[in-house]
């Protein structure tokens, strides 16, 4: 007699079934021990590297798993989905490797390097639609496309065969683990991997707490859970783009609730820095959600000598961002700071002002055009610290030395307006 599941839960048998259908379509991936953190914490931290899939996400396990258990008649139609991210890429391989047509709608605005990676997983299966400028334009042209051409869509999380897909991450990890698993952390996003993932942990290794973790710019599942509903935020930052969203899915949540011990928040800039630094210590390339649950253990309480598992969720991290990762992640460490200053218009102006700089301050950013008929003149000026603490300093050196500034970190309007 198979054993039966919590209410909401996705059953075991059904994971495991879904485990059966991606053995020859998605890597075991490897749990790998982090030296440098197992070092840092006094705990025994691992990372699930689902960053190492063919489509360098898990996103594979979700959309293939999903596309199996449609009817025939369903994939001779064909398939749709919405998604500028890793969604796009799962099932545009899966598209590929069970011949099935499918139509992929992403914003207008979304990356090239995307659209072709899309392309190339798909290969001669799979078309792409670009329309509108944001996920909800391209998902009301699948909706659209979905009833006027008969196909099926594929939701990204809000689906039971989605979530049975994502959980098999789950089986692998208490396969791989050399014993208890204390914690395992993951990135939220709509909840389709919390979901599955917890599941799995529920009912088979029900003492594990599970963390989920969302970028404090786009907290969906935590408000929801806050309030015990699922709410929809008015507003969110997209730049965790995997973990970006304004609501989280109908299946998800109660799943989510009921296995999820709690949901951490990290600001976008610890994001960065984290990603940085994974890559500098560790040489991955890892995606800003993908880095979400790494970012998280510093949260993290009484856990020396436990074992962590961070789920590392992605990888697909796009090169040209990375001037803007290392600025976020100076900004939030304190070492860059960018002000509207006040020059006097004469001559050896700027030489009297680099004269109050410490030895260790660099000007990284200077716009300032000469004004005629003006005593004074504003500049845009960017220093980067060798230290946090050296900004009270070259505070106080500024306003000994009577310089008309304004400090514009904190002021988002004035902020996003110049940098």
């Amino acid at each position: 007699m198979s054993k039966i599941s919590p209410p909401h839960l996705i059953s075991v048998e059904e994971i495991t079934r879904a485990r059966h259908r991606l053995r020859h379509v998605a890597l075991h991936t490897p749990l790998q021990r982090s030296t440098r953190l197992s070092e840092q914490f006094g705990a025994e931290i691992y990372f699930k590297r689902e960053d190492l899939q063919e489509v360098r996400s898990y996103k594979i396990r979700g959309a293939y798993n999903n596309m199996a258990l449609l009817t025939d008649e369903q994939r001779a139609r064909g398939v749709v989905c919405a998604s500028a991210g890793n969604h796009s890429q799962g099932m545009a391989q899966a598209c590929f490797k069970m011949k099935v047509k499918g139509t992929i709608y992403m914003p207008a605005v979304t990356p090239q390097q995307k659209v072709k990676k899309a392309k190339s997983f798909g290969k001669e299966f799979v078309t792409v639609v670009l329309t509108g400028d944001t996920y909800d334009d391209a998902y009301a042209e699948a909706m659209k496309g979905a009833k006027e051409n008969g196909w099926t869509f594929v939701h990204p999380f809000n689906d039971h065969n989605t979530i049975a897909g994502q959980g098999t991450v789950g089986l692998e990890i208490l396969d791989d683990a050399n014993g208890p698993v204390d914690y395992v952390l993951m990135a939220v996003g709509g909840g389709g991997l919390s979901a599955g993932v917890g599941s799995v942990f529920a009912q088979l290794s029900p003492k594990t707490a599970i963390i989920g973790v969302e970028p404090a710019g786009a907290p969906a599942m935590y408000e929801s859970l806050r309030q015990n509903k699922i709410v929809k935020l008015d507003k969110i930052d997209s730049f965790v783009d995997g973990a970006a969203v304004r609501r989280v899915g109908d299946l998800n949540f109660p799943i989510v609730r009921e296995t999820m011990r709690e949901v951490l928040l990290v600001d976008e800039g610890l994001v960065c820095r984290t990603m940085l630094e994974l890559y500098n210590e560790d040489g991955l390339v890892v995606e800003p959600a993908g880095s979400l649950s790494v970012a998280a253990l510093s949260q993290l309480t009484d856990i020396q000598g436990k074992t962590i598992v961070c789920v590392i969720g992605g990888g697909n991290n796009d090169i040209a961002r990375t001037a803007e990762i290392q600025e976020r992640a100076l900004l939030y460490a304190g070492l860059k700071h960018y002000f509207i200053i006040e020059f006097p218009q004469r001559a050896g102006a700027l030489r009297d002002f680099l004269n109050v700089l410490g030895d260790q301050d660099d000007i990284t950013h200077f716009e300032y055009t000469k004004k005629h008929n003006r005593a004074v003149g504003p500049a845009l000026v960017g220093i980067q610290l060798a230290a946090k603490e050296d900004y009270a300093l070259l505070e106080a050196r500024m306003l000994a030395a009577n310089i008309d500034f304004k400090h514009i970190n904190d002021q988002p309007m004035l902020f996003e307006m110049f940098i």
